[in-house]
């Protein structure tokens, strides 16, 4: 007999999941696909995705707008503790509130070597002169976080 699969409810290919799911939300309103959720201490606690045309704001990409939640569920603009789960790397905007929020790890999809703020074109996570330094990990879900990325963009064009 063939042991049933193991369904982990926790880690990051499941909470980046959660963040492709916040992600084709955004594709469904017309906006860059791109998915952020926030967990501590195993769950999450903020959720979030594009939303720069509907609101017109360009500060209004899905880690901003989690970030935002995720301070008002603590109590506190301090985010010690938590993980930041997104589908594509941060750009500079969102990987310096990230610093500023003392987010502990930042896990994402697929890297931005154009504008990417978590190595790929610069490293603001880690620059050794800011006060905090967020430890992240790239290439978690990449391949499903890019097909979503390139399937939005093609149709635009």
């Amino acid at each position: 007999m063939t042991p049933e699969p193991i369904i982990q409810l926790t880690g990051d290919h499941y909470f980046m999941g959660e963040a492709l799911r916040w992600a084709v939300k955004a594709y469904e309103k017309e906006e860059v696909p791109i998915g952020a959720v926030i967990v501590l201490n195993q769950k999450i606690i903020a959720r979030a995705y594009n939303q720069v045309e509907l609101l017109k704001d360009a500060t209004a990409h899905a880690e901003m707008l989690a970030l935002t939640q995720a301070a008002e569920v603590i109590g506190d603009w301090r985010l010690t503790g938590c993980t930041l789960f997104v589908t594509k790397e941060p750009c500079c905007m969102c990987a310096g509130a990230m610093v500023q929020t003392r987010v502990d790890r930042v896990v994402f999809g697929v890297g931005d070597s154009k504008a990417g703020a978590a190595g790929g074109a610069l490293n603001l996570l880690q620059m050794d002169s800011l006060n905090h330094r967020c430890d992240f990990l790239p290439g978690i879900r990449e391949k499903e976080s890019r097909d979503l990325l390139q399937s939005f963009f093609r149709e635009k064009r």
